[in-house]
């Protein structure tokens, strides 16, 4: 009996002993498994971040292609305004002067005639003509005189060059000589009037 009882008591351990490795080698199993799943999710997502540093690269070229391209159409754009800037400064007064050339004909004309006049009537008519001709083109093109005589002295149109007592007293304040005359531009002066003023 003793004998029996020693020997199921050996048993029991070996038993356990089988249990306790097949446990041990159940959970070797799981964690061989888990590895294995491991590298291939790790293998997966390595490829997904080596398709999105791809994706960012071409991404980052095409925006680098096309700053390089709007950065060279703004260069040419920026050559080509200073281009015609420069082309409409020459350029600016030549309407003018291509309707000036008639009345420096008429100079001309009046020069030659001048030489050979015997009556000085005929010559002041000529001049005459051709100086309201001159000023009927200044006002087509928007230049005016500036009004002087009697008008009262104003800073913004006259250049006061000296000041004498007033013949009268209405003209104290007020321009009583032009010495040279003044011209607008439209809104703008293009030369002051140099006046003398009455005090």
């Amino acid at each position: 009996m003793e004998e029996n009882a020693t020997m199921d008591n050996q048993s029991q351990p070996i038993e356990n002993e089988n249990e306790e490795v097949k446990v041990d080698a159940s959970a070797a199993e799981e964690a061989a498994d888990t590895k294995a799943e491991a590298p291939e999710e790790a293998a997966d997502g390595a490829g997904s971040d080596a398709d999105k540093v791809k994706e960012l690269e071409e991404k980052c070229a095409k925006l680098h292609d096309d700053y390089i391209r709007l950065y060279a159409d703004f260069e040419n754009y920026k050559k080509q305004a200073l281009k015609a800037r420069s082309e409409l400064i020459k350029s600016a007064g030549e309407g003018i002067f291509a309707n000036m050339l008639p009345l420096v004909d008429d100079f001309e004309r009046a020069m030659k005639a001048m030489e050979s006049a015997t009556e000085v009537s005929s010559v002041k008519e000529g001049v005459d003509l051709i100086y309201s001709k001159f000023n009927s083109f200044l006002a087509q093109n928007g230049v005016t005189p500036i009004e002087t005589q009697g008008a009262p002295f104003n800073v913004d149109f006259h250049e006061a060059i000296t000041m004498i007592p007033a013949p009268s007293e209405d003209l104290k304040g007020k321009v009583v000589d032009c010495t040279q005359k003044g011209y607008m531009l439209k809104d703008k002066v293009l030369r002051f009037a140099k006046v003398i003023v009455g005090q």
